[in-house]
């Protein structure tokens, strides 16, 4: 039993030193890869090691970036984050080298020397990144400024999301700003001058045509406000994806027939029922369906496919009408954006529709996919997710 002891006893002795020299090993090694030499620019300067005692593990796993000069300009800490915001290169020892290029009203005197300077910030641009630096001297225990210390934040997050609602509230203004302007001068026009029912008619079509214009804008609006905020209560339910297909066909027959476009919809043979919020994937339809409709020529071929892969119910609606250069296709998603202004307002367009599609879909755990060339046709992929498969009746549209 004695000897059973000793051998557990020697056990951990070794096992607490391994752990030791590990932690050294370990320190050594991130304090290599986490900073330039430490020792190596501090020396000659005021500031020790102790003035800057800070845990390297710490500097690892920030985000922000943080660089620490002493008096004369050198670099004497600097993390990973600094680095890389930075484009710090080894070589770049100084505040000069850091900070220098980027022609900032700021300098290490200014921090340093000056009385009443005691902090400053600054937000500049590197590369495709925007940066907020916040300057500040830092003094010892005798009140002696013997440095400077600067935290940088990436900030390009921000800054777009402000951009972007910059362009946001432009666009909304802009949007209702013409059809006000329109129903303003029409009214105004009957109002000064006493016209025939013929002109008084034309003019009143105009004013409801550009009102009902403003009311889908808002509609469009309050539904993106709604998806946004969460507050779009899903009513999520098991339905024939087949049979809501037919239906909205069905409500869109006026609009085909008018531009003598030949419509097929297949249903392959075994489409589980989907689980969705029925009014939003109807909604993403029609939308879908309209498009295609409205940028087909008359006479044009619109076919519908419904299908089944993996866990995902699918449709697929494909057109041979005008298409979409290559190089928008990636922003046909963004508010408001739309690849031929002029003719999507003719067309009573809100540039927001294929916005709220994805939204909707992918508040239902779904998604949507638009592939296109000019002059040959628009394909575009719906898919919504469907519950364990269960029995149903099949629909042919």
């Amino acid at each position: 039993m004695l000897e059973n002891y000793k051998i557990l006893a020697i056990i951990i002795v070794v096992n607490i030193i391994i752990l030791i020299i590990s932690w050294i090993i370990m320190k050594k090694h991130l304090t290599k890869k986490i900073m330039f030499p430490k020792t190596k620019l501090i020396k000659g300067s005021e500031v020790t090691n102790d003035d800057l005692d800070i845990n390297n593990s710490i500097f690892l796993h920030m985000t922000d970036g943080i660089i620490a000069f002493d008096r004369d300009g050198k670099v004497i800490l600097i993390n990973p984050a600094a680095q890389k915001m930075m484009n710090v290169l080894p070589e770049h020892t100084r505040f000069d080298d850091i900070f220098g290029k980027l022609n900032l009203n700021i300098n290490i005197e200014k921090i340093i020397y000056l009385e009443n300077w005691t902090k400053t910030e600054e937000r500049f641009q590197i590369d495709d990144r925007f940066v907020n630096a916040y300057f500040a001297p830092f003094k010892k225990e005798n009140d002696k400024t013997v440095g400077v210390i600067v935290v940088l934040q990436d900030i390009t997050e921000h800054v777009k999301l402000d951009n972007m609602r910059k362009e946001f509230i432009a666009d909304v203004s802009h949007e209702l700003k013409t059809p006000i302007t329109s129903i303003m001068g029409y009214a105004d026009t009957l109002l000064e001058e006493e016209y025939d029912k013929e002109t008084q008619s034309k003019f009143l079509s105009v004013i409801a045509s550009e009102a009902r214009r403003m009311a889908k804008l808002v509609t469009d609006l309050l539904t993106l406000s709604k998806n946004d905020t969460n507050k779009n209560a899903l009513k999520k339910e098991q339905f024939d994806l087949g049979e809501l297909v037919k239906k909205c066909q069905d409500k869109l027959a006026i609009e085909i027939k008018k531009k003598k476009h030949e419509v097929k919809c297949f249903v392959t043979a075994d489409v589980p029922l989907v689980y969705a919020d029925k009014d939003d994937i109807e909604r993403v339809i029609l939308n879908i369906l309209t498009n295609s409709i409205k940028y087909t020529k008359e006479g044009g071929e619109i076919k519908i496919y419904v299908g089944f892969v993996y866990n995902d119910a699918y449709i697929k609606i494909y057109d041979n009408g005008i298409g979409i250069p290559e190089n928008e296709l990636e922003r046909i998603f963004e508010r408001f954006y739309r690849v031929d202004k002029a003719r999507s307002r003719e067309m009573g367009g809100t540039g927001l529709g294929l916005s709220i599609a994805k939204d909707l879909l992918e508040s239902n755990g779904g998604n949507i996919d638009i592939k296109s060339e000019v002059g040959k046709g628009t394909e575009v992929v719906i898919k919504v997710p469907t519950k364990p498969k269960e029995e149903k009746t099949k629909v042919n549209c």
